[in-house]
């Protein structure tokens, strides 16, 4: 089974290491380094969560690995050009010289280096080189987010054939699900009760623990609907309101006409997003945020909405842009407010100031949404925290809703009954791929497209009632400080919920149901309101996280996550906890 950082360890060991340096390590990594050679094993597969620092732990490994003379040389496999670079420059700080600009053309590397960093892509051009370099010498292979080893049977062949003699293989993973059933070389698999095979990691640390550790920051999801309306190629005009029961249809269509640069959805967010940046400063006066966009025209647009909001450029990075690596890097290291990336500044990538981040593209499979998530997890310091905005589309709120959910890689079941991971569909958005995903073939024009503040999610509940941007009601989400543990952002988040719902019965006065019928919308917000009212104080009851609680009642009642259950399936949820209340009581 998989292994979990101790929970009486401090977070730091023997105190919290830099990022990019392995002079001190974390917990987590002392732990897992500790695993590695009490029995000494050819491959070893680590599941550490986006930002706890996977590449620190893979070379201090590294490290040892050559000081004790098991290893002569090192092969580092990505899935990106950008990646390569990424790992050379942390190697150096520990002594280690790789080499990011190797090539299959070369065949060999300079002497001066311990190894090189390649693509899977270059690996799977010519199985037979990395073949015959790994069989030259005693060779670890450190295989960076492993499940891209899985791209198709033939990317999985040449990973198989290449380093298949190799001394030592380390596969690492923040992600380490796929929608497919090919196998990942070099991962185990274990049967469970129900005769389906699944990847068994040798050490996890998830987010739910690095986050107790102070490893990671929170996130809240600052989930914006609004009304929007469009016209069809055949002249016919629309309307649908996100955050409101849609067809799969009007849902993707409404989406796509948010995310336009012609309607004020996105203008409003991003500026809702800058409000939020700006007070995350005053605590992380470095903060910075992004934007990921669908494609290249949507990314320049929104940089041009951010300087009209902001009076400041943004730094664009897009995929074909051969300096796109050094934009990155250049952003890293500056105090910058705003970059708009094509999707392409997601797995792996390292801007550790990153601390706001607005979801604008159409790109929605758990795995690619997690990756892009992973850009703002990492903590420098204890307390700070994160703030991603996105459409409220019940596809997004349930992805934000189980952040905290494990998943392994799953065998033995057909395509079809796979929950939605589309890796291929992850693959195509990583690439030099210019187009967009939403309803492409229904073409319409945006006529109208208005942002609502809808609600928050943190830590599994939901928090606030919708809002109009601007108001007093939004910038009491907006103004919560960026520098709080996790416990002390969900009872600020409960706190400002409650004076919404004072406020908002003041204004209502003596309105009568008759007067205004409550519309389903509201009546369903209500009770998810009522729902995580209790969830919380079930939480400072028992002392379970939020997260955990829900996860229970859903286990008990069935259901999916809130942001998408029924008011049937919300009310059988609070009769639940009632229960569990007066059976303590």
């Amino acid at each position: 089974m998989s292994t979990f950082a101790a929970p009486d360890m401090p977070p730091a060991f023997p105190e919290r290491a830099a990022w990019g340096t392995a002079g001190s390590l974390r917990a987590w990594q002392q732990q897992a380094l500790e695993l590695y050679f009490q029995e000494p094993r050819r491959d070893f597969l680590t599941v550490a969560t986006p930002g706890a620092g996977k590449t620190t732990f893979a070379l201090r490994l590294a490290r040892e690995l050559l000081d004790r003379r098991v290893i002569q040389g090192i092969t580092v496999v990505c899935p990106t050009e950008h990646l390569k670079r990424q790992w050379a420059e942390s190697a150096t700080r520990v002594g280690i010289r790789i080499d990011p600009e190797f090539t299959n053309a070369q065949g060999k590397t300079a002497k001066d280096f311990h190894g090189v960093a390649v693509t899977y892509a270059t690996v799977a051009a010519r199985p037979a080189l990395h073949r015959n370099r790994t069989e030259a010498r005693k060779t670890l292979i450190i295989m960076d987010e492993v499940h891209h080893a899985g791209d198709g049977l033939s990317w999985g062949d040449a990973v198989r054939e290449s380093f298949e003699p190799a001394t030592r293989r380390l596969s690492l993973s923040g992600t380490p699900f796929r929608t497919d059933i090919n196998p990942i070389p070099f991962v185990d698999y274990e049967e469970g009760h129900d005769g389906i095979r699944r990847s068994r990691a040798d050490y996890t640390y998830g987010y739910g623990p690095a986050l107790a550790d102070g490893v990671v920051r929170p996130v809240m999801f600052m989930a914006y609907a609004g009304e929007m309306r469009w016209r069809t190629r055949a002249g016919d005009e629309l309307t649908a309101t996100l955050g409101q029961p849609l067809t799969q249809d009007q849902t993707s269509q409404a989406w796509r006409a948010a995310l336009d640069p012609k309607g004020d959805w996105i203008r409003q967010v991003i500026q809702a997003a800058d409000k939020r940046l700006t007070e995350i400063r005053k605590a992380m006066p470095d903060a910075g945020a992004m934007v990921i966009a669908t494609d290249h025209e949507a990314a320049r647009a929104y940089a041009k909405m951010i300087r009209g909001i902001t009076g400041q450029g943004a730094t664009i990075v897009l995929s074909d842009d051969p300096k796109a690596s050094k934009k990155i890097q250049q952003f890293a290291d500056s105090e910058d407010r705003w970059l708009c990336a094509v999707r392409m500044v997601s797995e792996g990538v390292d801007i550790p100031r990153l601390a706001v981040g607005v979801y604008a593209t159409s790109t929605a499979t758990p795995l690619f949404f997690a990756q892009a998530i992973g850009r703002f997890v990492r903590a420098r310091k204890r307390g700070e925290t994160a703030s991603v905005f996105l459409p409220s589309v019940p596809l997004l709120m349930g992805h934000a809703a189980e952040m905290e959910r494990e998943r392994d890689h799953v065998l033995d079941r057909k395509q079809r009954e796979q929950d939605g991971l589309d890796d291929e569909a992850l693959e195509q958005a990583n690439r030099k791929n210019d187009g967009a995903d939403l309803s492409e073939e229904i073409p319409f024009e945006t006529m109208e497209a208005s942002a609502t503040f809808d609600r928050v999610l943190f830590d599994g509940g939901e928090f606030g009632l919708q809002a109009a941007p601007g108001s007093a009601e939004e910038e009491d989400f907006l103004g919560i400080p960026g520098l709080l543990e996790p416990e002390q952002v969900a009872q600020l988040l409960r706190q400002r919920q409650a004076s919404q719902l004072a406020n908002q019965r003041k204004r209502a006065g003596g309105e009568s149901e008759t007067e205004r019928p409550v519309t389903a919308a509201e009546d369903l917000h209500a009770l998810r309101t009522e729902l995580n009212s209790l969830v919380g104080a079930w939480s400072h009851r028992t002392g379970k996280p939020h997260g955990v609680v829900h996860t229970e009642l859903r286990r008990s009642c069935g259901g999916p996550a809130v942001p998408q259950a029924s008011a049937t399936e919300i009310k059988r949820r609070i009769e639940k906890i009632r229960e569990w209340a007066s059976r303590r009581a």
